[in-house]
């Protein structure tokens, strides 16, 4: 059997410091959910965030194979603690599963050049407008599905307001750039850039990555990065965070 766990203090252990925000989320009962198969003796855990997926403790295949009921997605992005935990992962699912690196950037205090920040903003063209993320943009951009995950882990605005923050770039009155939290944790967001197809190589994404940046500095609160692929690491190191390392993780058709 898989339980849900309401006891985060079993578990913390198992994550052995693992600096992951998503995890972070999870044991501060901010967002996702956090499963085992012993609530007694917890010897592995699985963390769940939208569409990600963490691994720890004692690789345990009936963890690895379990999707809760009121999970619709049928993609999932894996990540394993250690090799045995990869193993069981590639066994589960076979050709379900592929591997891919993921790059850890940082996470550092009093790195930012605000000056620098403020000049990439005032870069941009006349053309466009920078807007918070407020009700109104929060509902419209659930029904987007390029830039849903700006506002997705939330189940309601208020919960938006209270952990989360958001700018939007719009070009006459529509959406086309926009950096948002993908999710959050007591302290700061794990930041979610994206750029509509037909205005990406404008400098869009920079622009907005720099605006909620600042706005995270103003409000006392990390802006976290996870990079996809070496573009978004480019981007990271041009609005002032370094690179950590790279790290395998496997995308799943769940």
């Amino acid at each position: 059997m898989v339980y849900r766990i309401k006891n985060n203090s079993k578990i913390e252990s198992l994550f052995n410091n693992w600096q992951e925000t998503l995890i972070w989320s999870c044991q501060q009962d901010v967002m996702g959910h956090l499963y085992t198969t012993s609530l007694d003796d917890p010897q592995s855990v699985m963390a769940l965030v939208g569409d990600f997926c963490f691994f720890a403790g004692k690789p345990d295949k009936e963890l690895v194979s379990f999707k809760p009921q009121w999970c619709q997605q049928d993609f999932v992005i894996m990540t394993p603690q250690s090799k045995e935990w990869s193993d069981l992962i590639e066994g589960t699912f076979g050709g379900r599963a592929t591997k891919v690196q993921r790059y850890a950037i940082k996470r550092e205090k009093n790195i930012f050049d605000a000056d620098k920040l403020k000049c990439i903003v005032d870069s941009m063209s006349a053309e466009y407008e920078l807007k918070m993320i407020d009700e109104e943009w929060f509902n419209r951009c659930r029904e987007m599905s390029w830039c849903r995950d700006w506002v997705a882990q939330f189940d309601t605005y208020e919960m938006y307001e209270k952990y989360g923050l958001g700018v939007i770039l719009l070009k006459d009155g529509q959406v086309v750039s926009g950096a948002s939290s993908y999710s959050a944790y007591k302290g700061g967001i794990e930041i979610e850039i994206d750029t509509r197809k037909d205005y990406r190589r404008k400098g869009l994404a920079s622009i907005c990555g720099a605006k909620l940046i600042l706005e995270c500095l103003d409000r006392g609160l990390y802006p976290s990065w996870d990079a996809q692929n070496m573009g978004s690491v480019a981007l990271a190191e041009k609005l002032g965070y370094h690179f950590d390392h790279a790290y395998d993780a496997y995308e799943v058709q769940w």
